[in-house]
């Protein structure tokens, strides 16, 4: 095939990775492919093509079952298939087929993966109702299992109707011959049959990973790590019934049938389920009771803190802190006359000092817990759990049912943290392990430089400054102290009714439609990628002299690290723009882990404070300069001068005079408004900016290909899009050049390098 590039890849060799960015296709030449996420495995073999089911990026991870050849193609939409099959009715059939083979491998999973939901759903929902049953029968009275009240069938967002999969099937059967014959005749035919396939294929997968999810939130119902599960309740209503002597041939039978069903849809871990059914097994249901007891005190162990009753969560996390018995009574005595006031938002000055005090009693327990967390080797129970993830400290506080549900989510915790998503837990965990240095303070000063102001202020010695610069404790304790405690009040929204303990009165909605998981963050910043493709890249140097390149500022896409504040709250902070001074670190935004307010809204406000600042860091004392063209000094300069700029009608400057008003004169602020304007609504072709505005933003904030695409002819947007599309093309027709000669003198084109050319056609 022409314009492709030929790749060999060895067996196991990842050729894409979920979340990656798509920028090409692959045609399976040689060799087969799995197309996998957590459970499902899909078979890719010869004319099969990857990068066709997505959008963006990667939904699965794509790695060769066996060596394979690969032709890779660039892909960034249908105009991108053109130069492939124009005049080659060989490579449209060979493409066709490939489209219709790739949405029929994944109907078929979609359509199994449909039916083990179902299945799943029904069965946990009659094994419970056969429990309760059963317990009603032999007179016991069932455990509390709060998983169940909130365990729902799943309603699909992106659904493939039984029709969908039924033409797909007809047509591989029976006639593709025929329908390949009539589309591979014509390249506009060919092209909308492909992207049809293609969308249609999107869906199906997005269909996919939202079964997947399903299960693996859920999975836990029937059998988890923690016991806490149906077959648990079941194991131990056999124990009691058989205790009194009754007839246990029917419960028995259920947990045979359990067993089977767990070992069958192959959602588990193998070791799990080993170890579980032959607990079951092994266990003597005949014995005297005191022969079994010891085991089971150990293995109710992990989850007896919750049974002991609600009202002493509080005491146990103090008690965990190591707090002395006098204190916690007395904390105890603060909590409760603090939640019985009888209107807990008011903002008189003894409630204010309440929370004051409340608020210095939180922050000094959570670092005292967190650091027996880090020194503990024993597994962190929940309640200890839903305190250093979501601030939860009395059941009262918060509702019991919604402590149910935090003490049943600490079991899915992972939903929360990513590579790029922390719960504040995770985020301090990284800081305390060396992974990521602490946050700056608000007066922007970085550990090290902490340290050296303190020094400087007499309150330290030099020989403590270098003893601190590596300590632990010291590290957690200036991030609790100063990041934590401040974004933690800003990220909450309401700054005069703040306190850190999570309070029922935050939430107006469920905690699992409030919580702010790592995937709808990823789905969020995705969005905005989507649109302003280079939000997030930076230029960095790249330097090899012994091969001719002394000195080359190359692109670097670097995305952001979220920290999940323990509140239920209503705004989103950008902390940092850079971590340390290289500027290829990430930055730093603050989310509540809970929320009602549009997540997306959230995100691009952030971004835009995030873009902003980024542009003032990397500019330093020209960042306000016109004579140094930038996106912050050529705002401060159509700001600054708007008045006798004659593009801009009166009309227009009596709304940018409003502007800055609201703004408080605050120039980013302004920014800020446009930018929202200019993702949501301008991307779109919905004019809200002036002239002047939206030139800037399409030169500094530019749309990702696509929409440019549809934006050329408009004529608002012509020239600038015209001059944009002519200096990318002349960036990369500089560094093909700088790139062929770097390979003649014996140089690597690196992942990094390809990916900074391949920025210019994004």
């Amino acid at each position: 095939m022409e314009n492709t590039q030929k790749i060999r890849v060895q067996k196991n060799q990842i050729i894409a990775k979920q979340k990656d960015e798509v920028k090409r296709w692959y045609l399976i030449a040689e060799g087969s492919v799995i197309q996998m996420n957590s459970y499902t495995r899909i078979l890719l073999e010869k004319g099969a093509l990857i990068g066709i089911s997505e959008s963006g990026r990667y939904l699965f991870d794509y790695v060769a079952r066996q060596d394979t050849v690969l032709e890779a193609f660039a892909f960034r939409g249908a105009d991108d298939l053109l130069p492939i099959m124009t005049g080659k009715e060989n490579i449209r059939d060979i493409l066709l087929r490939a489209a219709f083979r790739q949405r029929q491998k994944l109907l078929e999973s979609y359509a199994g993966f449909s039916r083990l939901v179902r299945q799943f759903h029904a069965f946990v929902e009659n094994t419970y109702n056969n429990y309760t049953t059963f317990c009603t029968k032999y007179r016991i009275s069932a455990q509390n299992f709060n998983r169940m009240s909130n365990f729902e069938p799943l309603e699909m967002v992106h659904k493939a109707e039984n029709w969908e999969v039924n033409n797909s099937a007809s047509l591989m059967k029976g006639y593709l011959e025929d329908y390949v014959s009539l589309m591979k005749r014509d390249d506009a035919l060919c092209i909308g049959a492909m992207m049809e396939a293609g969308y249609q294929s999107r869906r199906v997968a997005q269909g996919l990973i939202e079964m997947v999810d399903y299960l693996k939130y859920n999975k836990d119902i029937l059998l988890a790590e923690s016991e806490n599960d149906l077959f648990r309740l079941f194991f131990d209503l056999t124990v009691q019934a058989g205790r009194n002597n009754c007839d246990t041939t029917p419960l028995h039978e259920s947990m045979q049938k359990m067993a089977e069903i767990i070992q069958k849809i192959g959602i588990y871990d193998d070791k799990l389920v080993t170890a579980r059914i032959q607990d079951y097994k092994g266990y003597d249901f005949t014995a005297a009771p005191q022969e079994n007891e010891a085991a089971d005190g150990q293995e109710n162990e992990a989850g007896s803190d919750w049974q002991e009753g609600p009202e002493e969560c509080l005491v146990h996390i103090l008690t965990y802190a190591g707090v002395e018995s006098e204190q916690i009574e007395d904390i105890k005595k603060q909590v409760e006359e603090y939640r019985d006031l009888p209107d807990i938002l008011a903002t008189d000055d003894a409630t204010r000092k309440m929370r004051r005090s409340l608020t210095n009693i939180f922050y000094d327990v959570y670092y005292k817990v967190f650091m027996r967390a880090m020194e503990d080797k024993n597994e962190l129970t929940p309640i200890v759990q839903m305190f250093l993830n979501f601030g939860f400290m009395d059941v009262q506080m918060v509702g019991e049912e919604r402590a149910n549900t935090l003490y049943d989510l600490t079991e899915h915790l992972d939903v929360c943290n990513s590579e790029h998503v922390y719960t504040i837990f995770t985020w301090l965990k990284s800081v305390y392990d060396g992974k990521n240095e602490p946050s700056k303070n608000e007066f922007d000063l970085d550990y090290p430089g902490y340290l050296a102001d303190l020094r400087k202020n007499g309150k330290i010695t030099a020989e403590q400054v270098k003893t601190y610069m590596d300590n632990k404790e010291m590290k957690i304790k200036y991030e609790i102290q100063n990041m934590f405690t401040s974004g933690n009040r800003v990220t909450y929204g309401k700054l005069s009714t703040f306190c850190p303990i999570l309070c029922h009165v935050d939430f107006i909605n469920s905690v699992e439609k409030m919580l702010v998981t790592a995937k709808r963050v990823q789905e969020s910043i995705d969005k905005i990628r989507k649109v302003d493709f280079s939000v997030f890249y930076r230029e960095i140097l790249f330097s090899d002299p012994e091969r001719g390149i002394n000195a080359e500022m190359i692109q670097k896409e670097v995305l952001p690290d979220v920290i999940l504040m323990p509140n239920a709250g209503t705004r989103a902070q950008m902390w940092q723009e850079i971590a340390g001074v290289k500027k290829d670190t990430s930055a730093r935004y603050m989310l509540p882990i809970f929320t009602v307010v549009d997540l997306d809204d959230m995100m691009i406000e952030t971004t835009a404070r995030y873009r902003w600042e980024i542009c003032r860091r990397i500019q330093g004392v020209h960042w306000n300069d016109i004579r140094d063209r930038s996106l912050t000094s050529e705002y401060c300069d159509y700001l600054q001068f708007y008045r006798k700029n004659s593009d801009l009608s009166p009309e227009v400057k009596d709304k940018i005079r409003t502007a800055l008003l609201h703004g408080k004169n605050n120039y980013r602020e302004v920014f800020v408004k446009d930018y929202q304007n200019w993702i949501k609504y301008e991307s779109r072709g919905s004019f809200r900016l002036n002239k002047v505005a939206r030139e800037i933003l399409l030169v500094y904030c530019p749309f990702v290909h696509e929409i440019r695409q549809e934006l050329t002819s408009n004529p608002m947007y012509q020239n600038a899009l015209n001059r944009y599309k002519m200096q990318a093309a002349k960036k990369a027709q500089r560094f093909a050049g700088v790139y062929d000669k770097y390979q003649k003198a014996g140089g690597t084109i690196t992942d990094e390098l390809k990916a900074n050319l391949e920025f210019y056609y994004l």
